[in-house]
C-alpha cells in the first residue's frame, strides 16, 4: 500500500553517503560529552561556592541555557557569533562549541546532585588529613560523584547523541543528513528517514540497556 522500496540502500549507497553523517554525530557526541562533563563540574563547583560573585555567573548561565530550545541556540551561535569575529566558524564547528556550552548545563546539574550526595563528614575528613579545598575535591569527593553519577551521564549523552540530528538547521553534515542526502539522490525520502529512525532506536536503546545493567551492577557495588 506505502509502495516501500529499501532496495536502493545497499552498502555501497550507505557508506557513501551515511557513514560520513554517522561518524561526525559520533565525534559531536563524544567531544560535546567529554567537553560538557569538564566544563559542567567547574560549573557546579562554582555554584556550590560561599562566594556569591562565583555562584550567581555559575547559576545565570546554568538557567539561561536550561530555558532555551537548543535549536535556537545552535542558530544564535551559527549566525551571530561570525558577525562578533568577522569570520564564518563553518557548521560542524560550530556545532561542536554549541554542543558543548549547550550541554555544560545539564551536566552541571548532574555533577551538583552528585557532589551534594556525598556526605559532608568526608569533606571534614580531608580537611582532617590537612587536605586543601582542591585536594578534597578531587581526591575524596568528586571520584565518588562521578561513580554515583555515571549512569545519569551516560543517559544525558544518549539523549545528546538523539539532540545533535538538530543540527540539520544549519547544514551540519550529520547522520540525519546523510540519510536526508540519500533519500533526496534516489527520491525515496521515507524509505530514508524509516531506516534513520531505526537506526537512531537501534542505537539509543542499546545503550539505554547497557546503562541499565552499569547501574545495576553500582547497585550491587553499594
Amino acid at each position: 500500500m506505502l509502495n516501500l522500496d529499501f532496495a536502493f540502500l545497499t552498502p555501497q549507497v550507505l557508506s557513501g553517503y551515511v557513514l560520513k553523517g554517522f561518524v561526525f554525530s559520533l565525534q559531536l557526541t563524544l567531544v560535546a560529552m567529554l567537553g560538557g562533563i569538564a566544563l559542567g563540574t567547574v560549573l557546579a563547583l562554582m555554584r556550590l561556592s560561599s562566594k556569591p560573585w562565583l555562584v550567581l555567573p555559575a547559576a545565570a548561565y546554568v538557567n539561561t541555557m536550561r530555558s532555551i530550545p537548543l535549536v535556537m541556540v545552535i542558530l544564535w551561535f551559527f549566525l551571530l557569533i561570525p558577525l562578533a569575529i568577522g569570520r564564518p566558524l563553518g557548521a560542524e564547528v560550530s556545532a561542536v562549541i554549541t554542543f558543548t556550552l549547550f550541554e555544560a548545563a545539564y551536566y552541571s546539574e548532574i555533577m551538583r546532585a552528585g557532589i551534594q550526595s556525598i556526605p559532608r563528614g568526608q569533606v571534614a575528613a580531608g580537611y582532617a588529613l590537612g587536605m586543601s579545598y582542591g585536594q578534597t575535591m578531587g581526591l575524596v569527593v568528586l571520584p565518588q560523584a562521578f561513580r554515583n553519577m555515571l549512569p545519569v551521564l551516560l543517559t544525558q549523552t544518549i539523549i545528546l547523541f538523539q539532540d545533535t540530528s538538530l543540527v540539520y538547521a544549519i547544514g551540519a553534515y550529520d547522520l540525519l543528513k546523510g540519510f536526508e542526502v540519500a533519500g533526496k539522490n534516489f527520491n525515496r525520502p521515507v524509505e530514508t528517514y524509516l531506516v534513520a529512525a531505526v537506526l537512531y532506536f537501534v542505537i539509543s536503546f542499546s545503550l539505554s540497556m547497557l546503562v541499565r545493567k552499569l547501574q545495576q551492577r553500582i547497585a550491587i557495588v553499594r
